[in-house]
């Protein structure tokens, strides 16, 4: 079978996009992306062509963008170059340059893609839909390469499927094809293309698995590229299973509670493959694969310890671990550990005392809360109030939510909006400013007074 038919056939049964969509060619010159462009023109697709030049080989780089313009000669179409400062970018992010160069690529064809998708005079051939695709030109051994090096640094189900086929606006229509069917097919059409001198150097990782590494196994196994993209696809069917299957744990552990996510600690304790299924919830936070031992060690300690990421804290609270942002305002937990007196909060300050009982004054102050010291378990949580949550208010025997509360207090949308509580082992010890809970306050066997006092900056 030619390999255009083969090209349409993978796009057809992959589903990859349809033949009415748009596509955006990520052409550098070389052969690979010359051989993307040929095929699509001969499946009559409409496509501009999106270069980037990342200024990192001197007259090579050059030379590889005006080759490119050339290509959009040939082919009638419309093409699109950035030029990066690719090592100043690398230095700023304090990334590597692969890894800045790959950021500033992808980050721009998304943006171009949208771009275009604005445009009232279009650079494509027609309108025949509003659908914009990113095609890239990796093929099977590039395929192949992301896996060992994936296997051989750690991953998981994801990782051992190589690149995904579709990926956001991203589609790879080359993945079934080997580098030696790419070339025979650009020999056979008389094409040409431009050699990138960086890819004979073996000081980056790609370039070593495919010059000394992956030889080394084809001498040992000579079926060993055929037998790797065997894998990728049956990894492919295995990834759609464990996600299913992961999903199905979620639905059973995770509990929504406005923007914080609760997870009963028995319930998790007691999930096979514990260590995977406490990662896959995981990571979706921004937390490493690292972290997931801290996890499974904090279900085990005293409520208010936590560990955090970038973005999230994950929180044990008695029998729970919450997830909740660490930038989201409304979310925001502090903990209050036995001995601290002064706590900052965005309403103002904290003041935290203990006095004996004989010695305290009665406070009717909204701003003091008097607490039977003796009631109280360290940490407590300093917390923004949300949607849900009740306490017994002082003076009355029966549990109030605090949006009732608050109803009859008469506040405004925004005066609730300020309203702060102190919380231990899931009980309201005091809504901020206002009143404390019953089951806390002093009475006449208390031999310890905790006074908290609230003070505005």
């Amino acid at each position: 079978m030619q390999l255009t038919e083969k090209f349409r056939e993978f796009i057809e049964e992959k589903k990859l996009f349809s033949s009415k969509d748009r596509l955006i060619l990520a052409v550098s010159g070389g052969l690979d992306s010359a051989a993307l462009c040929e095929l699509c023109h001969e499946l009559n697709l409409d496509f501009v062509i999106a270069h980037c030049n990342f200024q990192l080989r001197g007259k090579e780089s050059q030379r590889d963008e005006e080759f490119v313009l050339t290509l959009g000669k040939k082919y009638d179409k419309k093409v699109f170059v950035n030029r990066f400062d690719t090592e100043k970018y690398a230095e700023e992010k304090k990334l590597s340059v692969q890894v800045a160069a790959r950021e500033l690529r992808y980050k721009w064809f998304n943006e171009l893609a949208d771009s275009l998708q604005m445009m009232d005079d279009s650079p494509f051939n027609g309108h025949r839909s509003s659908v914009i695709h990113i095609a890239t030109a990796h093929h099977l051994d590039d395929n192949i390469e992301t896996l060992l090096m994936h296997f051989f640094r750690g991953t998981g189900i994801a990782g051992l499927r190589g690149m995904p086929m579709k990926q956001g606006k991203i589609v790879r229509p080359l993945l079934f094809a080997k580098k030696e069917e790419l070339k025979a097919f650009a020999l056979s059409h008389h094409l040409n293309w431009v050699e990138d001198s960086s890819n004979e150097t073996d000081k980056y990782s790609r370039n070593y698995f495919r010059h000394q590494f992956i030889p080394i196994l084809q001498k040992i196994y000579p079926e060993v590229m055929n037998n790797l993209a065997a894998n990728t696809d049956r990894f492919r069917d295995i990834e759609t299973l464990y996600l299913q299957s992961i999903e199905q744990h979620k639905k059973k552990l995770l509990e929504k509670k406005g923007n914080e996510i609760h997870i009963p600690v028995l319930k998790l304790k007691k999930t096979e493959a514990l260590v995977t299924v406490c990662y896959e919830i995981m990571k979706e936070y921004g937390f490493s694969p690292a972290q997931t031992e801290e996890l499974i060690r904090l279900s085990d300690s005293e409520s208010g310890k936590y560990i955090q990421s970038e973005t999230h804290r994950i929180l044990k609270n008695r029998n729970w671990l919450i997830i909740s942002p660490k930038q989201n305002e409304s979310s925001k937990i502090i903990l209050i550990e036995e001995g601290e007196k002064n706590i900052e909060y965005p309403m103002g300050y904290l003041h935290l005392e203990i006095h004996p009982a004989a010695n305290s004054k009665l406070q009717t102050a909204n701003s003091i809360a008097s607490l039977d010291a003796s009631q109280i378990r360290f940490p407590i949580l300093l917390r923004k109030w949300k949607a849900g949550d009740y306490f017994y208010p002082m003076g009355l025997c029966k549990k109030k939510k605090l949006s009732r509360f608050f109803i009859d207090y008469k506040l405004s949308r925004v005066d609730k909006e300020k309203v702060w509580v102190l919380e231990m082992n899931k009980k309201i010890i005091w809504v901020i400013g206002m009143r404390i809970d019953d089951r806390f306050k002093i009475t006449p066997k208390t031999r310890q007074v905790l006074k908290i006092e609230m003070r505005v900056r």
